[in-house]
């Protein structure tokens, strides 16, 4: 059917399937805080379930008693009582926080040293040649990182007056401590180094072995493999990113007469010099691994990781078709624009319908011309689509993203070749096109999917988050997300719930990861922020404590408690860095800040 021909009927199709008027046919409830109780490699990661929401009657099978109310432990005495005895300097606090996310990070640097390590050990799937590139560059850091760990843990002690040791002048200071280690790091500047190659030479053993593949997949089912495989690769180059934050909050606490003021303004100029030279590597190897990570979503897609190829934004926008306003997922490149649908395939992957390749494409605003809210229409050389986002923030957020991929395409040496040998037109059959369309509804029905059924890691993706919330996010934002990581004790209690529950808490990759205590070795539960709005409670919540924060997605609620004035700032500093996209202006800045 010809797009002209079906401006009569978008109307009645935009009030049945567009977003804002209610959802696409009757599109699910997400899990809000999903546990995962399967038990063998099962993974830790948050399951999207259709129809498990605290709206609904019946008991959701996904509870479990580290988060049911009626199991947890009433902590509020113990945690006032603890709380009158901290430190009310502001620099213990952030050297609390060195300690707690140094945790985090011997607890990843181990799913390679130890995990993995094991798993590969006990295969010959993996060539030795890739083996001596990985291990031995992590060992090393997990041993300096232990010994970190300590020497910052041991000051804390003293700091909170839980040790006699004797130590000569201000025992409250972290900068010396934070000079002495980062001048350790420097001999381990070349295991850093090799990271990005360790990362790239993962990839490519996995695409030319099958078997070592099927076990890479195999081992991101487990339990304690919480996040990609590939992501764990550059953990230690992120972490380097961590340490400058601080180190930058501390030069700006501290009057520059403050005893610790010279050793922090040292320590962040050596890692300021650290992260400038290994910058340039860490931004191709995000979008590396961005690139591997989207291939496993996508059916269709025979070479996606090319060189000169970068990610830009993914996300749910709706598509005129025959058959009106049906949702699709978009891939945006710098060279291509891909829309995909969700298909029932055993591993949950979007079969990709069509690309249009950027060289030559025009975008405009149309929501006159057809009487849709934020829709937009795309025209490329040879075919031309109409899309209409969620909200206006959103329709903005593509407009700015796809014209700037488009001036970066006219400036390149023309068009790119297309890149899917195997994916159908868009213009299919109408038999086709029906049972496409068809798999995307059923999908988001109120019954049981695929996503609870089968592979649930790959249910797990931004892809299937930004899927079911209806939203988007950029490569920017996952720039900004790496920097932006953060762990620690929190109270938390249900919306009903009359008791605080402690839990160890890990915000990573837009989701908040739950914990019994930061010893455990996976996550209990999880919850991803996109779509989430950030608050303080008001007075007629009657919540009645001090730092609380509260997250909330239609009508799923939970408060949170923290420590101190400045751990609650943190926190809801970096949700903050979830649930609302980063200007673009602020990353490209911070690039340019310390490419070199």
């Amino acid at each position: 059917m010809e797009i002209k021909s079906q401006k009569k009927l978008l109307f009645f199709f935009f009030k049945t399937f567009h977003p804002q008027t209610g959802s696409l046919t009757g599109s699910p409830h997400l899990s809000e805080l999903s546990i995962n109780s399967q038990g063998g490699t099962a993974p830790a990661n948050v399951t999207l379930s259709p129809n498990l929401s605290p709206d609904t009657k019946q008991a959701s099978p996904l509870i479990s008693p580290l988060l049911n109310d009626q199991a947890c432990p009433r902590t509020d005495d113990e945690e006032e009582g603890r709380r009158k005895r901290f430190p009310t300097d502001k620099a213990y606090f952030i050297a609390k926080e060195v300690s707690t996310t140094e945790r985090t990070y011997l607890k990843d640097l181990e799913v390679i040293t130890s995990w993995f390590h094991s798993t590969m050990s006990t295969e010959d799937s993996m060539p030795e040649t890739l083996k001596s590139l990985i291990f031995p560059n992590f060992e090393p850091l997990h041993k300096f990182h232990t010994n970190f760990l300590k020497e910052i843990e041991q000051r804390l002690a003293l700091w909170e007056g839980r040790s006699n040791a004797h130590l000569k002048g201000d025992h409250q200071r972290i900068g010396d401590v934070m000079l002495r280690n980062i001048q350790g790091m420097k001999p381990l500047a070349a295991h850093l180094w090799k990271h990005g190659e360790a990362l790239e030479a993962l990839e490519n053993a996995i695409r030319s072995s099958r078997r070592l593949e099927l076990l890479c997949r195999d081992f991101e089912l487990q339990k304690v493999c919480y996040l990609p495989l590939n992501t764990f690769l550059l953990r230690p180059l992120h972490r380097l990113m961590h340490y400058q934050q601080v180190l930058e909050r501390l030069c700006k606490h501290h009057a520059p007469s403050h005893a610790d003021f010279r050793d922090c303004r040292a320590a962040l100029a050596e890692m300021t010099e650290m992260v400038a030279q290994l910058h340039g590597t860490m931004i191709k190897m995000e979008n590396f691994q961005k690139l591997h990570e989207l291939k496993k979503d996508l059916i269709g897609i025979d070479n996606l990781v090319v060189p000169g190829r970068e990610f830009i934004r993914l996300g749910s926008l709706s598509k005129l078709s025959g058959k009106g306003l049906q949702q699709r997922m978009f891939f945006l490149f710098n060279d291509v624009l891909l829309y995909t649908s969700r298909g029932l395939t055993a591993s949950n992957q979007f079969k990709v319908h069509g690309q249009l390749p950027l060289y030559g494409m025009t975008i405009e605003e149309s929501e006159d011309e057809w009487g849709v809210p934020h829709c937009l229409t795309l025209r490329g050389q040879r075919q031309s689509i109409i899309v209409a986002a969620s909200s206006r923030s959103e329709m903005e957020k593509w407009i700015e993203d796809i014209q700037m991929a488009i001036d970066l395409a006219e400036k390149s040496s023309g068009p790119t070749p297309e890149f899917l040998a195997s994916s159908p037109p868009d213009n299919k059959s109408p038999d086709e096109a029906t049972t496409a369309d068809q798999e995307s509804e059923d999908d988001l029905s109120g019954s049981r999917t695929s996503l609870e059924r089968q592979a649930p890691h790959r249910g797990n993706t931004m892809v299937h988050v930004c899927w079911h919330r209806n939203t988007s996010v950029s490569m920017v934002d996952f720039s900004v997300a790496v920097e932006n990581q953060l762990s620690g004790n929190l109270l938390r209690k249900f919306k009903n719930s009359n008791g605080w529950q402690k839990l160890w808490v890990v915000f990573t990759n837009f989701c908040l990861f739950f914990y019994k205590s930061h010893q455990d070795n996976h996550p209990l539960a999880s919850l991803p922020l996109l779509g989430y709005s950030l608050t303080i409670p008001s007075e007629a919540e009657n919540i009645h404590k001090d730092y609380v924060f509260k997250l909330h997605f239609k009508s799923h609620v939970y408060y949170f408690r923290a420590e101190s004035e400045y751990t609650f700032e943190r926190w809801m500093e970096v949700i903050r860095s979830a649930t609302s996209s980063a200007s673009r202006a602020h990353v490209s800045s911070h690039k340019e800040s310390h490419m070199y």
